[in-house]
């Protein structure tokens, strides 16, 4: 029995050992490999693209490990993680500061569990108070849990009213105040009116304002 190229490639890539590696920010091919993947990942959030990485470290100056799982060349998850060190939140390992979401984003089991055992390996050789995963859906119900925030989502329709009846009657009612009054939406490549608007807001809440560079990157 005679078995093709693509067979025996097929059954080497089954066999192979699957391995985490870490993402190295100079890395274009590597790079390029995760946004390939995490664009086709259903478990990928905005907040799992490379992107962050340099981010997190220039802007905040926080050390990543950006940890991907791949076997014979193919990627089948990523755990961006970084450490957090301050007087306010103590020393935590967290996927991701400063983003909403977070977690492991794997296509299968046993990428999930070995970057999440990688994760808590980094959590105890740093030393750190605590490992926290930001998970778009819980994945673990034995682990401890915080119940803290609301997320708001909606499609939007493809008619402008149909997405205006959707919103209830009293908002409604001051969204269309605001459209009678002139008021109207526009993207500026400026970030400077933007952030002074945002500073203040958060200001008035009592929160203090993330840098403008953050904005600019």
């Amino acid at each position: 029995m005679r078995t093709s190229s693509e067979e025996v490639s097929r059954v080497a890539a089954a066999t192979a050992p699957l391995v985490v590696r870490s993402l190295q920010v100079g890395d274009a091919a590597a790079v390029a490999r995760w946004e390939a993947f995490v664009h086709q990942c259903p478990q990928a959030t905005f907040f799992h693209r490379a992107g962050w990485q340099r981010i997190v470290s220039e802007v905040f100056r926080h050390r990543t490990h950006f940890l991907y799982a791949e076997r014979a060349g193919q990627l089948e998850g990523v755990l961006p993680l970084a450490q957090v060190k301050s007087l306010l939140f103590g020393n935590a390992l967290v996927s991701l500061p400063f983003a909403v979401y977070g977690g492991v984003a794997a296509s299968t089991p046993q990428a999930a569990d070995l970057l999440e055992d990688e994760a808590q390996a980094i959590a105890r050789r740093l030393g750190v108070d605590h490992l926290e995963l930001r998970n778009l859906r819980q994945r673990h119900p034995e682990w401890p849990q915080q119940d803290l925030y609301v997320r708001f989502r909606r499609a939007i329709a493809a008619e402008p009213e149909a997405n205006m009846l959707a919103i209830p009657r009293k908002q409604r009612a001051m969204v269309r105040k605001g459209i009678k009054n002139g008021l109207r939406s526009e993207i500026d490549s400026d970030s400077r009116r933007f952030f002074a608007l945002y500073a203040d807001n958060v200001h008035r809440h009592g929160t203090p304002a993330l840098s403008r560079r953050y904005f600019d990157q």
